[in-house]
C-alpha cells in the first residue's frame, strides 16, 4: 500500500519540478530578424548595436539610432562590421583623455 503512495508523490513531484522550470525558460528570444536594412546608414546616426539571440533563425545585429529606432542588419555586411568597429572602439562618456 505505501509503494503506490510513494510511486506517486514521486510522479507528482517530478511534474511540479518540470512545470516550474519549463515556465521559467521563458517563451524564447526577445527579438529576431526577418527583413534586413540594405542601406548602409552613416555611423555618426547609430548610437548602439546588439546581435539578437542565437536562437533566432538568422543572425542578425539590431542597431540603435539616434532617433531611437532599431534597424536590423546582417553582421556579414561590411558597412554593419564598420559600424560595429566604430562604436567598439568609441570612449564611452566619461572617459576622456587625461592630460
Amino acid at each position: 500500500m505505501a509503494a503506490p503512495r510513494l510511486a506517486l508523490s514521486v510522479v507528482v513531484l517530478v511534474l511540479a519540478v518540470i512545470t516550474v522550470t519549463e515556465g521559467m525558460r521563458g517563451t524564447g528570444p526577445r527579438k529576431c530578424c526577418f527583413r534586413f536594412n540594405d542601406s548602409p546608414v552613416p555611423k555618426e546616426r547609430v548610437t548602439g548595436y546588439v546581435r539578437t539571440s542565437q536562437r533566432c533563425s538568422n543572425p542578425a545585429v539590431l542597431l540603435k539610432t539616434v532617433a531611437g529606432r532599431q534597424l536590423c542588419a546582417r553582421p556579414s555586411d561590411a558597412w554593419v562590421k564598420e559600424i560595429m568597429t566604430y562604436l567598439d572602439n568609441k570612449p564611452l562618456p566619461g572617459q576622456g583623455t587625461i592630460a
